[in-house]
């Protein structure tokens, strides 16, 4: 095989050569002299053909927005004097070389000033000078050696997921924090005597210290006491309640000892339960960030389009297009908002929004739907409704009001919190009662307290979260993103896994091409590859991809049919792709393959070309693995020639074709209302209603970064093989948080028998809680950590 020197994909048969390198392409020829021409053939010294293809060139115009200021403005983090500062997501960063190129863009361009790469996210910040190099100017630049920046309409719009919520977090793990710190800090005294500090400043210490717990408790631990409040107002008893409870009766007996002088109080112990609780949290919620579950249709519309005025064309922002605008929409664009062709031949891709994979003909006046993507020349359409009340739109919002109302499956810790919450008070309580009519009240409230601390559930509470994260962040190294915890354990109570089939197992855009017939001469198939290669249509596109012809012909009277084929004349010989029926010249004739190119040379049936699906690797293994112990099935809304293949996987009554999204989403419900726990798998809008109606909803994308639909999970396609190991990974990890369970429990219990017998002091139990929390934070990360090894 011939590879590219640049970005090393084969070159077939007809590479293109210069000073003995060969290209793939014009665009990596390209790009090579650019690095070598300004000295900077080190970028190819990190990595062996760490190039990338770009397998598109971009219109000329297409970033001609970026020199509109409302968009400059939004884009800029930072702009002053002619210098600004903005940050770009650039999927196609993936080695050492893309970074050195991207940090060293000053050769190329002077206007750069300075460029970091952030590898983990792939994101680009770069300082440049306005008046050498405009933003328009950088973009172009980048994507002149194939780094192109994912610029969204979310983007210009500025919305940022999560951030708010994420720095409160934060912010309220730096306070108790500072509060944990220097509360431990005045405490050495009383640890290291042994007892309480004497005299004035000892007392000075106490106040200092429970002033410092006011700002702890009511700001710091102000999520959990209001969600109990709001849980005990519904009737609901969560983890959120005992932890609330033992935040509030550390405080109460803290503030009850201090304010009387009795004693010290517990703000060492308060501190810390809060601060290690809130540090789980966090770890929790850091898990791949950069990744947006929720996402509008915003974050898959372009920025801009081109609009026609005229006979003009501009580019004008997506918020700026009125109904009645004309638009010119070009090769592998989307359409935006739902139109009339005016003028072109349309093939439209609608396997976004249908699943159908078959691009569908549109002629003069038919009705386009937004998220069509044309896929042959350019065409002109009509706006004929705005972009928020477009049909894809409109299942977004669909898909957000069901989003509200889907239920969720109760937390395992939920389920024993009201139990464990309801013995601890009335052991607390018959303790004190107890040492009441036995002792006296320092001794009762000495047994309450401590009951309240050593059976509070911050282990408990610990453990899910510790468990969880870490399964969350291996999970994540191992290329599958979960949306939040509750999915580890919805992971494990599923009992029936539905699969999509267009994108999901298989491979988008690649096809197997076989040719079955009397066998063709070079020339003859140099000839059928010169008419193939002129249409659009994908099974053409698909036997003309699968070849490379050994020279190049003249084609004379090419006519394309729409639904029906192609015809030439090669060489003086008639040449015919398309239906058996069009081939053949036979109208009643019975086509064989569904998927098939027939062609007929010199009037001369030869064969057809069958094209399959090519499957994602790994498929065997882990339908095989999946089966063993889940009910299978299959949903697809392409045709049924692919149901001799995919009967090898799937049971015949357990396969249905033709599926539009409705009827997916109903399948789903059916399952749902035989009492099924649901495992749905999907990739595009279409499967939006089976995502919501299921129990665990995973998308799988071959670019991680690029649009999914609101799901639970995504899993990178690459990563598709191992999907049988993540589902048993997950049930490991929920062991190991119910093993956790039981050395936080065998610990309680333990500590509840010394406690009640008054033989434990609030300063023993009060040290004891934090050993116990840090042992299940370590036995839970470790455990997690090496299950997640043998992945």
């Amino acid at each position: 095989m011939n590879k590219c020197v640049h970005c090393g994909a084969d070159c077939g048969k007809h590479p293109i050569e210069k000073n003995g390198n060969l290209f793939c392409c014009n665009g990596c020829q390209t790009v090579f002299e650019m690095l070598n021409g300004s000295e900077m053939q080190q970028y190819y010294e990190f990595e062996q053909q760490p190039g990338i293809r770009l397998n598109e060139v971009p219109h000329q115009n297409k970033y001609a927005y970026l020199d509109n200021d409302e968009v400059k403005e939004k884009l800029y983090d930072f702009f002053d004097n002619g210098i600004a500062k903005v940050t770009f997501y650039i999927p196609t960063i993936h080695c050492a070389s893309c970074i050195w190129l991207l940090e060293h863009l000053n050769k190329l361009n002077e206007g750069v000033k300075y460029g970091a790469v952030n590898f983990v996210k792939k994101t680009y910040t770069v300082s440049f000078d306005t008046e050498q190099i405009s933003l328009r100017q950088l973009v172009e630049l980048l994507v002149s050696i194939h780094y192109i920046p994912d610029i969204s309409l979310q983007d210009i719009d500025g919305k940022e997921h999560g951030s708010k919520q994420n720095k409160s977090l934060i912010y309220k793990i730096g306070v108790a924090g500072f509060v944990f710190g220097n509360v431990m800090l005045y405490s050495l005294p009383e640890y290291f005597n042994g007892e309480a500090v004497d005299g004035s400043f000892g007392v000075f210490l106490y106040y200092l210290m429970y002033v410092l717990t006011i700002p702890l408790v009511f700001y710091s631990g102000s999520d959990y006491l209001i969600s109990a409040f709001k849980n005990l107002r519904k009737g609901i008893v969560n983890i959120d309640l005992p932890i609330a409870i033992g935040i509030l009766a550390l405080f109460a007996v803290t503030s009850y000892e201090v304010l009387l002088g009795i004693g010290p109080g517990y703000s060492d112990s308060l501190s810390g339960f809060l601060f290690f609780l809130l540090l789980g949290r966090w770890y929790q919620s850091k898990t791949y960030q950069a990744l947006a579950f929720d996402r509008d249709y915003k974050s898959y519309f372009p920025v801009a389009v081109t609009r026609i005025t005229d006979e003009v064309e501009e580019s004008v922002l997506l918020k700026d297009i009125e109904v009645g605008n004309q638009l010119l929409i070009r090769n592998k664009e989307l359409i935006p908002a739902d139109s009339v062709l005016v003028s072109g031949n349309a093939l439209i891709d609608y396997s976004f929004v249908t699943g159908e994979s078959v691009p569908v003909i549109k002629k003069k006046d038919d009705f386009l739907y937004a998220g069509g993507i044309q896929t042959g020349g350019a065409i002109v359409v009509k706006i004929d409704k705005e972009v928020e009340q477009s049909h894809l739109t409109q299942l977004w919002n669909q898909s957000e009001k069901q989003a509200k109302s889907k239920r969720t499956l109760t937390s395992i810790i939920d389920r024993i919190s009201g139990r464990f919450t309801i013995a601890v008070i009335i052991i607390a309580v018959a303790g004190f009662s107890y040492w009441m009519l036995h002792a006296d009240f320092k001794t009762a409230l000495m047994v309450l307290t401590s009951v309240l601390i050593v059976a509070c559930p911050c282990a408990l509470a610990l453990s899910l979260p510790f468990t969880f994260g870490s399964a969350m962040r291996v999970l994540g190294q191992k290329g599958m993103y979960l949306k939040n915890i509750d999915v580890i354990e919805k992971l494990t109570t599923i009992d029936t896994i539905v699969f999509d089939k267009t994108g999901t197992l298989t491979k988008p855009e690649e096809s197997s091409v076989k040719f079955v017939g009397d066998p063709l001469t070079d020339h003859e198939l140099n000839m059928v590859l010169a008419l193939a290669k002129q249409s659009t249509h994908p099974l053409s596109a698909a036997v003309a991809a699968n070849y490379s012809p050994t020279e190049a012909l003249q084609t004379i009277g090419f006519t394309e049919i729409a639904g029906r084929g192609l015809f030439a004349t090669i060489n003086q010989m008639p040449i015919k792709l398309g239906s058996l029926e069009y081939v053949s010249g036979e109208a009643e004739v019975v086509q064989q393959e569904n998927s098939a190119v027939y062609i007929s040379i010199n009037n001369q049936l030869r064969g057809y070309f069958k094209v399959s699906n090519q499957y994602r690797e790994g498929i065997e293994e882990v339908i095989a693995a999946l089966k063993s112990k889940y009910d299978l099935y299959l949903l697809s809304g392409d045709n049924d020639g692919e149901k001799e293949n995919l009967l090898s996987y799937f049971e015949s009554d357990k396969i249905r074709f033709n599926q539009k999204p409705q009827d997916k989403q109903n399948f789903i419900l059916q399952l749902k209302e035989e009492g099924r726990r649901v495992l749905m798998t999907g990739d595009g809008l279409n499967d939006s209603g089976a995502f919501l109606s299921s129990d665990v909803a995973l998308s799988l994308a071959d670019d991680i970064y690029h649009f999914s639909p609101a799901g639970d999970a995504i899993l990178e396609a690459k990563h598709f093989s191992r999907l049988h190991q993540f589902v048993r990974y997950a049930q490991k990890s929920l062991r190991i948080v119910k093993q956790s369970f039981i050395i936080s429990i065998c610990y309680n219990f333990i500590g509840l028998a010394f406690a009640i017998s008054g033989n434990l002091s609030p300063v023993v139990a009060a040290i004891l809680m934090p050993v116990s929390s840090i042992t299940v934070v370590v036995f839970t990360t470790f455990s997690t950590r090496w299950a997640g090894k043998k992945i």
